[in-house]
C-alpha cells in the first residue's frame, strides 16, 4: 500500500467539512463558480510544490517559501 504524505480537509461556512482525505503524491481543492474554476494544488513527489490555476491557465506555481512571499507581496504572480 502507498505511504499516505499528505492529509487534506476543506471547510465552508455552511457548516460543512470533509477531513482526512489521504494523498500520497498530490491533492487538489476546486471551486467552481458558474463556468469558471478556481483550483488549488499541492504536489508532495519530492518537494512540496504549489499551483494556483484559473481555469487551465497556471498562475501561480512554485514552493511553500514561494507562496509565502506571494502573499506578502515581495513576489508577483504571471
Amino acid at each position: 500500500m502507498t505511504e499516505i504524505r499528505m492529509v487534506g480537509e476543506i471547510r465552508t461556512d455552511y457548516d460543512c467539512e470533509v477531513a482526512g482525505l489521504p494523498a500520497a503524491r498530490w491533492g487538489e481543492a476546486l471551486f467552481k463558480i458558474d463556468d469558471r474554476e478556481i483550483v488549488l494544488e499541492v504536489s508532495v513527489e519530492d518537494s512540496v510544490i504549489i499551483a494556483i490555476m484559473a481555469g487551465e491557465d497556471a498562475i501561480w506555481k512554485g514552493t511553500f517559501d514561494g507562496l509565502r512571499q506571494l502573499l506578502r507581496g515581495e513576489i508577483k504572480a504571471r
